[in-house]
């Protein structure tokens, strides 16, 4: 399957109603200008999911989610970006045209392909030796008897064995036509500095991994001897499609349950999960004994914001594990510990006790995450106030990660119980560390989306499906790293405002400009933009930023002139029906010659002017629709979030005066953008000039002279430039 052509996408995306995508899913309310119903992604009491139909995109206040009618549905459906594509073509009846990939997409497929087909023979290979050889019946087999898992649990998780022999599975795939180059890509098998190449699994009983959408990307293999210089463990090592910190061992099995329940529970290992799913507790994955990662916890979270952790009674890895799940408690999940009874791990548990016991249990003995690292951390500190004094502040530093604010001060009321401080003390640092997280943790989320994309496994991950990973439907790929400028985190919001109105107003005309032939040609707001930052070689400072500036003067430009035209004409038609019911209308009403002639000229002025509207609102919302649709996560979260407006202007306020409008505003409201992002760069290359004069030699006269030279001559441009700030800088398009 090839990728989706750039036009098919163009008019998926133009013939998409948001309105009625969502409306399948969640009943509307008009009011105002938005409509509103109960969000879909959280447990949401009063409407607060508003979707404007206008701009195309939805929003819940109060979790976040929302987007695009395409990110809709990959949140929702748990779609890629090309299947979400397929779902929306499908709904409005288009064909849907692919186009030829470029050699090195055709390379990168063909690899992604051939190396989870060497994979799946290897499930299938393991599956066989497990059931089919003495071997795998006497060893492995027994094994999983031995644990007391069921002929189920082995068929619903693929187990199998590998055997001992050196190369078993090396020389079964050869004759089965697979290459040795993608063989040793996945890590089935190794080769040895003298050249030999050796299976990797070995005498070990296998668990595959799975993707989301059951895809195999990895094996783990657990050895069956006593012998303990052999590594009880070995996994797949990452390769193109796997990443550990990616993937949830059960996953897949488990999604459905952690939807219908609402709730998500994480154990260590392999045989945990099992365990429980065969004690009809299947809302059950393993984070395969490593901490808890932001990626894992985001792959849950499209499922459920609930995550109950299960540990055991004596687990000596409890503190080791707090810090890396603390880092999880800003993505606003609801985190819960349990610890089993002294003696137990979930296996064990699942083992000997009911799925109502063990469910009674849970919901009996969880509790949340900051209550239990208080009471886990006050444990060794004894009476010694600095140690009791680090770990207050640790707490602290915990709560103040929490996003929502009620949340937050429940868990300042509860630790002031717990820690027998004053709540007043508490409240003021919390909110002091909250301050200082807020900057850094949002740039933070946004440079971890633009290095995501460009590192994506497998299809269940954001951009991939039949479409490929990496590449957007232009075949962008996707952010660079941040090069780690010196004052980017000063500059963001200033490059912020001006990424705002390019993909707000993107390519809706600002002024006129005469070309070479003398023609008098409309100049758009990006172009504006684009033209007055590159005369003065302005680039942005934040990689994220500047990446999503680049997609957006590619998608500026790419099929608007088709996309235009098509508008146009069905305008032109629309503008022509109402011409026509209008002209019936008057003939119905009009009694003489000038009456006539009067009403004729008012409906064309009323339909000429609805006309220019319909094409203005296209060149304003052309751009924000498709960076709100890209299949490229960083550019479409943050397109999302310079988009979407939570406020509307109230009638109180417009009922008896014209209220204007930022578009309305742009003619002042750009060139003053540019210019304050300009006053930014000056003032930040000020700092550095002062930076360089404090380290010169108290008689190196010249390095002095020169940097105050350079600040006074950059304080002047800033006098200059601080004039333009505010005044109208251009002709308005007439």
């Amino acid at each position: 399957m090839g990728k989706i052509s750039n036009a098919t996408v163009q008019r998926i995306l133009e013939a998409t109603d948001i309105v009625e995508v969502v409306s399948d899913f969640v009943s509307l309310k008009r009011k105002g200008a938005n409509y509103w119903g109960l969000c879909p992604f959280h447990n949401d009491r009063s409407p607060s999911f508003s979707v404007s139909k206008s701009r195309g995109l939805c929003k819940c206040f109060s979790c976040g989610e929302g987007g695009s009618a395409v990110n809709f549905l990959m949140k929702l459906e748990h779609l890629s970006y090309s299947e979400a594509l397929r779902y929306l073509a499908r709904k409005y009846n288009i064909e849907v045209e692919e186009r030829e990939m470029t050699p090195e997409e055709e390379r990168m497929e063909t690899a992604r392909d051939n190396m989870f087909a060497a994979n799946d023979f290897a499930l299938r290979y393991f599956k066989k030796t497990l059931l089919e050889t003495p071997e795998g019946r006497d060893v492995g087999l027994s094994y999983f008897r031995h644990r007391g898992i069921n002929d189920q649990m082995v068929e619903k998780f693929h187990l199998g064995y590998a055997l001992e022999q050196r190369d078993a599975l090396y020389r079964r795939a050869l004759e089965r036509g697979y290459s040795e180059e993608y063989i040793l890509a996945v890590g089935l098998c190794t080769r040895t500095d003298d050249g030999k190449i050796y299976d990797r699994f070995r005498g070990r009983v296998i668990y595959p991994v799975h993707t989301l959408s059951g895809k195999v990307v990895a094996f783990g293999g657990r050895t069956l001897r006593s012998d303990k210089t052999m590594a009880k463990y070995v996994n797949s090592p990452e390769s193109d499609i796997y990443s550990k910190r990616r993937e949830l061992y059960g996953l897949y099995q488990a999604k459905q349950a952690i939807s219908k329940e609402g709730k998500c529970i994480i154990v260590e290992g392999y045989m945990d999960v099992i365990s429980m799913h065969q004690a009809g507790i299947c809302n059950v994955v393993a984070s395969s004994g490593t901490a808890l990662t932001v990626e894992q916890v985001r792959l849950i979270k499209r499922f459920t914001n609930n995550v109950t952790l299960i540990y055991d009674a004596d687990a000596a890895g409890i503190k080791a594990s707090l810090r890396g799940i603390e880092l999880l408690l800003q993505d606003g999940m609801d985190i819960k510990v349990l610890l089993l009874p002294q003696g137990e791990d979930p296996d064990s548990f699942a083992q000997t006790h009911s799925s109502t016991e063990v469910n009674d249990y849970i919901s009996a003995n969880e509790t949340d995450f900051i209550t239990f690292m208080a009471r886990i951390l006050l444990r060794d500190v004894g009476s010694d106030p600095t140690r009791r004094a680090n770990v207050i502040t640790r707490i602290v530093k915990a709560i103040a990660l929490i996003p929502n604010e009620i949340t937050r001060s429940v868990y300042v009321q509860e630790c002031s119980n717990i820690l027998f401080i004053s709540e007043d003390v508490l409240r003021r640092e919390v909110g002091r560390y909250f301050n200082e997280y807020a900057l850094k943790s949002r740039e933070d989320r946004l440079r971890e989306a633009s290095l995501t994309t460009g590192h994506m496994g497998a299809d269940d991950h954001g951009t991939g499906g039949t479409d490929g990973p990496e590449k957007d439907a232009t075949g962008e790929g996707s952010a660079p790293e941040d090069p780690s400028h010196p004052h980017a985190a000063f500059l963001r919001k200033y490059e912020m405002n001006l990424l705002r109105l390019v993909a707000r107003y993107g390519n809706l005309p600002l002024a006129d400009s005469v070309d070479e032939d003398n023609n008098v040609v409309a100049v758009s707001v990006l172009e504006y933009i684009e033209s007055d930052l590159e005369r003065d070689g302005i680039k942005f400072s934040n990689a994220d930023l500047s990446h999503f500036l680049d997609v957006a003067r590619r998608y500026s430009r790419e099929d608007w002139d088709e996309s235009y035209r098509r508008e146009a004409e069905r305008l032109q038609a629309v503008r022509a029906e109402r011409f026509a019911e209008g002209i019936e209308e008057i003939r119905g009403k009009a009694t003489d010659v000038g009456s006539i002639t009067a009403m004729e000229g008012t409906l064309n002025e009323t339909v000429d002017a609805e006309y220019n509207k319909g094409l203005e609102d296209f060149c304003a919302d052309y751009l924000a629709r498709l960076l709100c649709s890209s299949p490229d996560d960083a550019v479409r979260n943050l397109a999302t979030e310079l988009v979407v407006e939570r406020y509307t202007l109230s009638k109180v306020h417009t009922k008896y005066a014209h209220v204007e409008t930022e578009r309305e505003q742009l003619v002042d409201l750009v060139p003053r953008t540019i210019h304050e992002l300009k006053d930014a760069i000056l003032n930040t290359r000020i700092i550095d000039a002062r930076e360089r004069l404090k380290s010169c030699a108290p008689d190196d006269y010249t390095s002095i002279f020169a940097a105050m030279g350079e600040i006074k001559e950059l304080e002047t441009l800033r006098s200059s430039l601080a004039k333009l700030i505010g005044d109208r800088v251009i002709a308005p398009l007439k």
